[in-house]
């Protein structure tokens, strides 16, 4: 009975408080207009003053520093929030906005300092550019239409009397003019039609929506939610360094894979040492399950010169990628990375550091890729040729025979003059979750024995030589590495251009030197 009683006198007294808020609630609502609040009213503590950070959404009140409660009904839009002195405001806008992406649902949220928020809205007034036209994509991203000579690349320090270069001065030698034209009716439509496995050419999701006008480029928004998912402010669009095991055995020419941060490949590589002046491939596009959320899974290819042992090494990278924690979806999309210190200070993914200098308006570096492949259907695509200016030097890159801009040679060591090592295939990170490999998948997740239509492939690889020419890289000269392949796997092969298929397969359309890879990750081979 003692207990009882105990109870009931606590649930009075709780009442009692509840009437107490409500009642102290609905005053500071009538006297600002408002109605009383039945939403779960959410506060952090902040970090100077005894002011308190606010988690605001459509359907929540919240506590203002002195304790009063402002409210709305739960079918108002969110209520403008005190937040201190206007500075504070500003401060606090940022978060605020991501906050409202989250969710109606209201958590405790970790506290966000305002001198963090600055800085992360510094970091975005600079990368994120006045638009003339901004785009609503399907899949949630915002593509800004920024006026070319105002694009983030310029601010780089070597490029600030930069000349904007509208096109390059010759393409490699089988994709000028009339042979560009028939790359991209390839690559719109199907190229051959067996029972639901034809070969189509992908594109991108927000083209849906809308376009950009001519003398802008198409940018992906960057968001604070994007900044707040990276480790620091410092290293947001920045890959982890590439720490190799210096005492660990490798051939001299043996491709830069061999890390200290988890990554795992299964590549195609060319050997060290020739002249390369530029790369293609047709890529297989797959949406992989990335077990992490600091995860990912890319499809690319890399130019590389330097040493692969130094600081020195320079590297030019595009292809396709899945990244929650750069993205926040789990959606492949384009991507394109540069470094000329072996990762360490320079470079960055996409548009979201100095450097990349992009000319088109139709492609969004960093826009979702669609439609994708799936098992025994319909297989997807992308080509991605990169090569050197021979006149000027810069670095082009060409997405589905369109030009969507290029690295001055200005950024690079190396590469300022050529490159010489070319590697195609795909990587992912291995964080050991739980002490066990991960199940993040590369490519489809399946192994390369499963062939078209299951396994993912890259086809026709090329290189460009001195003379600005394409040529098919022959069998012979690839070589192949996976670290593990019980977990991940590839196998390389040629087609003769010669046989016919009607499956849309090797044999259909030429496939040259190609190769499949990939895996699920963690099973019961790869523990």
């Amino acid at each position: 009975m003692l207990l009882l009683h105990h109870t009931a006198d606590t649930k009075r007294r709780r009442r009692k408080k509840r009437d107490a808020f409500s009642s102290s609630s609905s005053s500071s609502s009538s006297s600002s207009g408002g109605g009383s609040c039945a939403a779960q009213c959410c506060c952090a503590a902040g970090v100077r003053g005894g002011d308190l950070l606010v988690v605001a959404t459509s359907s929540s009140c919240c506590c203002s520093g002195s304790g009063a409660s402002s409210a709305a009904p739960a079918s108002s839009p969110a209520p403008a929030i005190h937040l201190g002195n206007t500075s504070t405001q500003q401060l606090m806008m940022p978060l605020l906005l991501l906050l409202l992406l989250v969710g109606s649902s209201c958590a405790p949220a970790a506290a966000v300092s305002p001198a963090k928020m600055a800085r992360i809205q510094m970091h975005l007034d600079r990368i994120n550019k006045p638009a003339v036209r901004s785009i609503q994509s399907e899949d949630g991203d915002t593509i800004d239409c920024v006026p070319r000579h105002k694009q983030h690349a310029l601010d780089h320090p070597l490029l600030r009397a930069h000349t904007i270069q509208t096109a390059p001065t010759l393409f490699p030698a089988p994709a000028a003019a009339a042979a560009t034209m028939a790359v991209m009716k390839t690559a719109w439509n199907s190229s051959s039609s067996g029972g639901g496995r034809e070969r189509r050419g992908a594109w991108q999701t927000w083209h849906h929506r809308g376009h950009c006008p001519r003398g802008t480029v198409a940018i992906r928004r960057t968001t604070a939610a994007d900044v707040l998912r990276a480790r620091s402010v410092a290293r947001f669009g920045r890959k982890h360094k590439r720490k190799l095991y210096h005492d660990a055995p490798r051939a001299a020419n043996a491709p830069d894979v061999i890390t200290g941060n988890g990554q795992e490949h299964a590549i195609a590589y060319t050997a060290a040492g020739g002249e390369v002046y530029g790369a293609k491939a047709t890529i297989n596009v797959w949406d992989p399950a990335i077990q992490e959320s600091n995860g990912f899974s890319l499809s690319q290819l890399w130019v590389l010169s330097g040493s692969f042992n130094g600081s020195d090494l320079n590297s030019i990278e595009a292809g396709w990628q899945v990244s929650p924690e750069l993205y926040g979806d789990s959606r492949p999309r384009l991507f394109t990375y540069w470094t000329s210190d072996a990762y360490e200070a320079t470079g960055c993914y996409n548009a979201l550091c100095p450097g990349f200098v992009q000319t088109s308006s139709r492609i969004a570096i960093g826009a979702s890729i669609s439609p994708v492949s799936s098992p025994s259907g319909p297989q997807y695509d992308i080509t991605v040729l990169i090569w050197k200016d021979p006149k000027l030097g810069n670095w082009w890159l060409s997405y589905g025979g369109h030009l969507v801009g290029y690295w001055p040679a200005q950024l690079f060591t190396h590469l300022a003059d050529h490159a010489t090592m070319v590697e195609w295939g795909g990587e992912v990170v291995n964080t050991s979750p739980g002490g066990v490999h991960t199940a993040t998948q590369m490519g489809s997740g399946r192994f390369a024995a499963e062939g078209f239509g299951r396994a993912s492939y890259f086809r026709n690889l090329e290189t460009v030589d001195a003379d600005n020419s394409l040529a098919e890289v022959p069998f012979d000269a690839v070589q192949t590495l996976a670290e593990d392949a019980a977990c991940y796997d590839i196998r390389k092969a040629y087609d003769d251009h010669r046989r016919g298929s009607g499956d849309g397969g090797p044999g259909a359309g030429g496939w040259g030197t190609h190769f499949y890879y990939g895996g699920p990750g963690r099973n019961p081979a790869c523990p």
